[in-house]
């Protein structure tokens, strides 16, 4: 469990092909996640098993991406010299100052649109199309973690019925673009989302176990 606020920026040193699928090195720049070999850190958005103990990689984290993994988040696209956002997972005494984050990637979605603050007044806003399937769980100030980042959505365009031709808008503060890799995004970037975990639970009841309203006296009144 994560809460999409960002700890560090990595850089990927290290891609390589193996039987499982692929071994990922990352530097952290002197970033510790405070865990060992099999914690769990956030790649991108994406919730990683730590390989090996960073005290004993001479303080790089390794994980290794299954091919499941690499079809369904752009962590098969990274290459050496990649930046990622990282995030160690939380514990009790975490600050919950995002969102609950599961680390489990809904989906990939692309940057459509970039205003910069001279276009805005003020607000970097950029526009994001997620895939159709995900867009019932966006909503106007609702949660969305996108790559690895929690974010609060600005805007929505809806599409059709079936989400088609949908879009979410966030404003970006200088903070997140100076502390995330959110500032290097150019459109067409593919990003990792991953839907509110909130949201999510509660339309897959009642799209699959919520029936009709039976009328009460009370109702009928």
């Amino acid at each position: 469990m994560f809460t999409g606020l960002v700890q560090a920026v990595g850089t990927v040193c290290e891609v390589c092909q193996i039987p499982d699928g692929v071994r990922l090195t990352i530097d952290p720049a002197g970033w510790s996640p405070r865990a060992t070999q099999g914690g769990s850190v956030s790649v991108n958005g994406c919730c990683l098993t730590l390989t090996a103990d960073p005290a004993d990689a001479g303080g790089k984290l390794g994980f290794i991406a299954i091919p499941e993994t690499l079809g369904k988040t752009i962590l098969g696209g990274l290459t050496p010299g990649s930046r990622v956002n990282l995030e160690t997972a939380v514990s009790a005494q975490t600050l919950m100052g995002g969102h609950f984050v599961q680390g489990h990637v809904d989906g990939v979605g692309s940057v459509t649109q970039i205003s910069k603050p001279d276009q805005t007044h003020g607000e970097c806003r950029v526009r994001l199309s997620p895939p159709a399937a995900l867009m019932k769980f966006m909503s106007p100030k609702g949660s969305v973690c996108l790559d690895g980042v929690s974010l609060t959505i600005a805007e929505i365009g809806p599409g059709n019925r079936q989400g088609q031709g949908g879009w979410i808008e966030i404003a970006l503060i200088p903070e997140t673009l100076e502390k995330t890799t959110l500032g290097s995004w150019k459109i067409g970037d593919r990003v990792n989302i991953e839907a509110d975990m909130l949201a999510k639970t509660v339309i897959q009841f009642l799209e699959n176990y919520a029936g009709p309203v039976v009328p009460t006296k009370e109702t009928e009144s």
